[in-house]
């Protein structure tokens, strides 16, 4: 199968919907956005990664801000930075860099989304691509990202379900978790609010059911 451009969505709308479908559908089916302290750091860290253009380091290549996509996946987006590693025989070895604000997380939305760029890549260059990297501001430190079969996976079984969301254009209900707490959607999405009311109608079918 093979995506027309003007179907591609964004990259990014992985990782939201690994860490959230709702938040998901709420940025990228109703688009709705708010910035809060968070948000807007991690949105100058992006603009600042993608500062610079282009350089080269010996046999190192640094290419920034570097637009990306994939017509097998229906993906399209911006890599932060991707380098080139001048390998023996002459040839360019891509490994792309994602920075991220925060530090680690227990899910795969950043590695998935990684491995979404490296994808696109090497669909656009005919290369493979073994490895990446994910920048953490937190931390200040890189984690190296092996794409391996588990991972690769995952990012195309993602994609197909990212736009079977977009298609079906319906936003999931709210589950309230802990990480709900620092997403700056929460007064637009209402994870509490709405997961009672998903409670007192269940309740309520529960009732109608013994009756």
């Amino acid at each position: 199968m093979s995506f027309e451009l003007d179907d591609l969505v964004s990259i990014s709308a992985l990782s939201h919907f690994v860490y959230c479908k709702r938040r998901c559908a709420l940025i990228h089916i109703e688009q709705i956005w708010t910035e809060n302290l968070f948000t807007a750091e991690g949105r100058e860290m992006h603009e600042r990664a993608h500062d610079g253009g282009s350089e080269i380091r010996g046999d190192v290549r640094t290419d920034r801000g570097l637009a990306i996509r994939s017509l097998r996946l229906g993906l399209s987006g911006i890599a932060d930075v991707v380098e080139f590693h001048r390998q023996p025989d002459g040839s360019w070895q891509p490994f792309p860099v994602e920075y991220k604000l925060g530090k680690p997380k227990a899910d795969d939305c950043d590695t998935v989304q990684l491995c979404a760029q490296a994808m696109c890549l090497e669909e656009m260059l005919n290369v493979s691509i073994p490895a990446g990297a994910l920048f953490y501001g937190k931390t200040r430190r890189r984690l190296d990202v092996s794409f391996d079969t588990r991972l690769r996976d995952k990012t195309e079984e993602t994609a197909r379900s990212v736009h079977a969301l977009f298609d079906s254009g319906r936003t999931p209900e709210a589950v309230y978790a802990k990480r709900c707490e620092s997403c700056s959607l929460i007064a637009q999405c209402l994870p509490k609010t709405m997961g009672k009311r998903r409670s007192v109608k269940r309740y309520l079918e529960k009732a109608l059911e013994k009756e």
